[in-house]
């Protein structure tokens, strides 16, 4: 398994209590959820449903640098070794009064985080009520578990027994089969083949969607049906209506009319599609140094540099900052970009515990004291990678605690916004700003224009240094070919609708109906007694269904009431950890909302999906859940 791979904590509290009272309910309801179950999945579904005191930082030829000295903090001389590299012909120092003053604004945002009261600004007014836990990840029942593995066991013992049939020319076998030849390393393990036949082709009316309509608030879904289980598909020529919560278009930017759509057809009607060459060629225009001038200015950075592709954004900008000298230290639950990006860096690579301060600080120990597990020398850097918002999870970073802890050991930190940016904060411009933190304590700020913006592309922001080093030194810079100038305005348009230069308060509208909206989604959802997992303030609302095959019956059941979701398991997950991931916008409208919920909770019944012991009708204490004020008036 690779280093950065995610998983689950291993010190779990198991809880047995069986809500059925009894061993003999217990054990029939486990019988009979085991046969739905396997059903749900194994057996076939032949048609898919209708339904200032900043710390001087630089990097030059592959490396982060920093002037101060690492020894600090109360760190003894004698135990720790030297991890920096300093490069005085182009560091500027601080001076004194703005470590003094970096100093203070750390000890204010320490306090700050002890009370809990680090949001800037509440975007809903909630009644006066005992408030859900800022961020929550509530675990199952036993029999919960017991249910899940059961059920993979199942799917494995029939997958096996179908491989054997295909062996035999009993079963027809409709996947690619690799030539057995001698000396060529196979493009697929057996494991990976296996998941796929008997697993994931299953799933594939569910998790495959193909739409013909803009990812509006409401989306048209191309109906199909399949003769044989998955494997092809064929459409029916129906189009399903469906309320979509599956797209992360948060603040409603993806829309074919408006101000954005406009500017960038006169845009396309000017420069064309394409520029057809890398920005180091002949491929920048105008149009790119606007964006990145406005991308800095959004942020809060010296300078910015942007890139065509998101994903190419971590994984081609990682390799450029580090190297097998230096150390990672990775969030468990990181994006698969993170991961490709570090792998490709050669750095030494340690994953913490999710959002886990303690086993943050405890790694920072381990890599400076014992340094690079080969050599045992000194790492020259050490760089920590967080997101803002974790688009599995739902949680936010704990930034403030975070900065706490890179000031204190002389680590960098690489924060990534792809889901952030524009979704947080009462200005919209990311976890950053929800914490009204100062931006220049980021070292590497990166975004993307995927979800906010409704655009494509990314960012990395920090000090005019590391942009200059990463102009000449990233791979998705000097061998991709330059942003389309189309997207670069359409991002130009809607992040200057968002910053309220436009002239009018769309933007701040736009924002404040998108917090709205999620805080409005996740207190029903854990009224009814869901298990949500995250931040309260996370417009991804990961719904915890457990076990696969519920999960996908759950997700096919709510497209037929026409709600499109997406519903995620294992390799993605935890296996035991399968979920419906719902995305909210802010065009989403209360009846739009109003009419989720109430499909979730019809089928939440139906596929016995309420395991939420803190919230709902199973809890054991009855918590009072926060709602909004305009609710009471009405009763």
């Amino acid at each position: 398994m690779d280093e950065l791979k995610g998983t689950m904590g291993t010190g779990r509290k198991v809880n047995g209590h069986v809500r059925h009272g009894s061993i003999e309910r217990f054990t029939t309801t486990v019988t009979q959820t085991i046969t739905a179950d396997y059903c749900c999945i194994a057996a076939a579904t032949i048609v898919t449903s209708p339904s200032s005191g900043r710390d001087d930082s630089v990097i030059t030829n592959g490396f982060l640098s920093k002037p101060e000295k690492l020894l600090s903090n109360g760190l003894s001389n004698g135990s720790l070794h030297k991890h920096e590299v300093v490069l005085p012909d182009i560091i500027a120092s601080s001076g004194d009064a703005s470590l003094v003053a970096s100093e203070s604004r750390l000890q204010e945002e320490d306090e700050m985080s002890h009370e809990g009261s680090m949001t800037p600004t509440e975007p809903v007014d909630l009644a006066p009520a005992e408030d859900i836990a800022d961020e929550e990840f509530e675990d199952c029942a036993l029999y919960v578990d017991i249910i899940t593995i059961i059920g993979y066991i199942y799917l494995h013992i029939f997958g096996y027994l179908r491989d054997f049939l295909r062996k035999l020319k009993i079963e027809r076998s409709l996947t690619p089969q690799e030539k057995n030849n001698k000396g060529f390393v196979p493009l697929y393990n057996d494991w990976e083949n296996f998941y796929k036949r008997n697993v994931y082709v299953r799933a594939r009316d569910v998790v495959d969607k193909p739409i013909c309509s803009v990812p509006g608030p409401v989306i048209s879904v191309m109906e199909r049906s399949t003769p044989n289980y998955g494997w092809t598909f064929k459409f029916t020529g129906h189009k399903v209506q469906c309320i979509n919560m599956a797209s992360y278009n948060y603040l409603g930017f993806a829309q074919p009319s408006g101000v954005c759509a406009d500017a960038s057809i006169n845009t396309l009607e000017r420069l064309g599609v394409s520029n057809v060459s890398a920005r180091n060629d002949v491929g920048s225009q105008p149009i790119h140094v606007e964006l990145e001038d406005l991308v800095a200015r959004f942020v809060g950075t010296e300078a910015a540099l942007t890139f065509g592709m998101g994903f190419a954004t971590n994984s081609a900008n990682i390799p450029a900052l580090v190297d097998k000298r230096c150390a990672i230290l990775s969030d468990a639950f990181n994006h698969a970009s993170i991961v490709t990006g570090a792998r490709l860096s050669g750095a030494t690579v340690k994953v913490f515990k999710h959002n886990d301060m303690k086993d943050l600080e405890a790694k920072l120990k381990e890599m400076i004291l014992t340094g690079h597990p080969r050599t045992r020398r000194p790492f020259k850097k050490i760089l920590i990678i967080v997101e803002g918002i974790y688009s599995m999870e739902g949680s936010i970073c704990k930034l403030p605690e975070i900065i706490a802890l890179k000031k204190k050991y002389k680590a960098y930190l690489y924060l990534d916004e792809a889901h952030s940016i524009g979704a947080l904060g009462p200005h919209g411009r990311g976890v950053v700003d929800y914490f009204g933190l100062d931006a220049r304590d980021v070292d590497i700020m990166m975004g993307t224009f995927t979800k906010s913006f409704g655009s494509s592309g990314g960012y990395i922001a920090g000090s005019r240094a590391l942009i200059n080093h990463l102009r000449h030194s990233s791979g998705a810079m000097v061998y991709s070919a330059a942003m389309p100038p189309p997207i670069a305005q359409q991002i130009i348009t809607s992040m200057k609708v968002i910053m309220g230069e436009d002239g009018t308060d769309e933007g701040a509208r736009r924002i404040k109906q998108l917090a709205d909206n999620t805080r409005y989604l996740r207190t029903e959802l854990r009224r009814l007694g869901f298990i949500v997992y995250g931040s309260k303030d996370s417009p991804v609302v990961p719904l915890l269904t457990f076990n696969f095959g519920r999960g996908i019956a759950f997700a096919r059941l709510l497209m037929q009431r026409g709600v499109a979701i997406v519903v995620v398991g294992f390799p993605v997950t935890p296996v035991r950890l399968c979920r419906a991931r719902l995305c909210v916008s802010a065009f989403h409208t209360r009846e739009m909302l109003e009419t989720v919920v109430r499909e979730i909770d019809y089928l939440g019944d139906l596929c016995r999906l309420k395991y939420s012991r803190k919230h709902g009708p199973y809890s054991k204490k009855k918590t009072k859940v926060p709602r909004l004020k305009a609710e009471c008036d009405k009763e």
